[in-house]
């Protein structure tokens, strides 16, 4: 009689554990606290090259604009002998004027960088507004956007550009920052679109949402609910786009400095460099060469950094 309730009375017990057994091997493995699109997004592109590779050039270049005197101590107005060959004491050659052609290339890397950075910051906050605007009201005001819009886009950003410059026309007189600014003003007009229908869409894809519903319902001002829930929702897809477009807008201020009609001599640019030594390019063609290297290898820094963010911020694209 023990024997058997001792076996009755473990048998049930063991029946349980064995039970127990396939749920715990089943289990799923704890996978960490959940990740945000930043974290997640930051993640991928610690895994990238191109990431890396075109964040260390896009410091360098930040650094020339910034500080010069750390690459060179060589003055860019000073005048040497006129188209001297690279060599140790001129790295990169002297051109038609006897300018060292590296200090000036150093010191190019300063206008370039402004142009782009106060353009797309103008751009991204102007068509960011717009399009948050737009897809928030609906209605008129969504459909009066999407007119204008559709005009800008008519334009070329390059031939506009070219218009607003010969509207306003430069000389050897005008302040650098002015001129600096004429050129941001330019390409801002014509760069805001693309950003602020980009912006609307987003914001139509988070409006839907049931925590943009709550925060309705709970009665949240428009401001606070752009501010609080639609922007930080729908800013990736706008800094990834900027990104790419900073690439571009360095190389349309370098085309309408090369034109003559963007920043013009004593400014130093890329853009003027170009210009100043395309008649050399037969006979000593280190003048372009190097001024145009720089200015390509910051837009494809730039564009390759835009690129990999996209990338990391797509979840599709994985």
């Amino acid at each position: 009689m023990t024997d058997s309730n001792t076996a009755a009375d473990t048998r049930p017990g063991d029946a349980s554990a064995e039970a127990l057994k396939p749920a715990a091997a089943t289990a799923p493995a704890d996978t960490g606290p959940a990740r945000s699109l930043t974290s997640d997004a930051w993640r991928q592109l610690r895994r990238k090259p191109a990431f890396w590779f075109a964040t260390v050039l896009i410091l360098l270049f930040v650094l020339m604009a910034i500080a010069p005197g750390l690459f060179t101590q060589t003055d860019p107005r000073q005048t040497f002998d006129v188209r001297l060959k690279p060599s140790g004491e001129h790295w990169f050659g002297t051109d038609g004027q006897g300018y060292d052609i590296y200090s000036r290339t150093i010191e190019g890397a300063r206008a370039s960088i402004l142009v782009g950075i106060f353009t797309t910051i103008a751009t991204t906050i102007l068509g960011g507004a717009i399009g948050i605007l737009a897809a928030y009201r609906g209605g008129w005001v969504d459909a009066l956007v999407s007119r204008i819009t559709d005009v800008f886009f008519a334009i070329p950003m390059l031939l506009g550009g070219i218009l607003f410059m010969s509207a306003f026309p430069n000389d050897q007189s005008t302040p650098y920052l002015v001129v600096v600014l004429k050129v941001v003003a330019a390409l801002t007009l014509l760069g805001w679109p693309s950003l602020a229908r980009l912006m609307r869409g987003a914001v139509l894809q988070v409006l839907p949402n049931d925590y943009i519903q709550a925060a309705r319902a709970l009665g949240a001002s428009p401001w606070r609910i752009v501010m609080k829930h639609i922007l930080p929702n729908s800013l990736a897809p706008i800094l990834v786009v900027a990104t790419i477009n900073l690439g571009v807008y360095i190389v349309a201020e370098a085309t309408l400095s090369f034109l003559g009609i963007g920043l013009v001599p004593p400014a130093v640019s890329w853009g003027v460099a170009i210009n100043e030594g395309l008649k050399f390019l037969r006979t000593f063609p280190h003048i372009p060469l190097f001024p145009s290297l720089f200015l390509s290898l910051c837009v494809l820094a730039f564009i390759m950094l835009g690129d990999a963010a996209r990338d990391a911020f797509d979840p599709k694209s994985r």
